[in-house]
């Protein structure tokens, strides 16, 4: 398998590219994991900016494969059915999955609508360099579990 992180903004703090790295790391195990960032739009309206970030995210998807853009009202689901909805896509096919994590702001629609699947970490809201560790961990633990492997409880 081949992920993709397709986000908004880098990874700023020395702890939060640490803690992120670890879980690459760890993920590289069963699958690669590239990652694209994109700059955060200075537009002065929320709403452009938003629309300014979905041009930049839209120009880094790759065509082909499984999208997954991370949106607040998107569907959630528990540790498991993400392993499942992982494996499932394996099974299918679908061996490169990009997960797409919008900026400060939010997500546009322009990127939303080509996803296959719109995910909620939470119904807590997280900032989107937090998401980005959350999914990683998330994603590492989906692994284990399709591996039959130990961590996850």
């Amino acid at each position: 398998m081949h992920f993709t992180f397709v986000c908004v903004g880098k990874l700023k703090e020395a702890y939060m590219q640490a803690a992120v790295a670890d879980y690459v790391k760890r993920i590289s195990k069963y699958a690669s994991v590239n990652t694209a960032e994109v700059q955060e739009s200075q537009e002065s309206s929320e709403a452009r900016r938003i629309e300014k970030e979905g041009e930049a995210l839209l120009k880094r998807i790759p065509q082909s494969g499984c999208l997954i853009a991370l949106d607040l009202h998107g569907k959630k689901m528990s540790s498991e059915q993400f392993a499942e909805y992982i494996n499932a896509r394996a099974v299918d096919g679908c061996s490169d999955i990009t997960f797409v994590i919008g900026g400060p702001d939010g997500i546009a629609q322009s990127v939303t609508s080509r996803a296959d699947l719109r995910l909620s970490l939470s119904d807590m809201t997280f900032t989107h360099r937090l998401a980005r560790l959350i999914l990683s961990e998330q994603l590492y633990r989906a692994m284990k579990i399709n591996n039959g492997e130990q961590y996850h409880k």
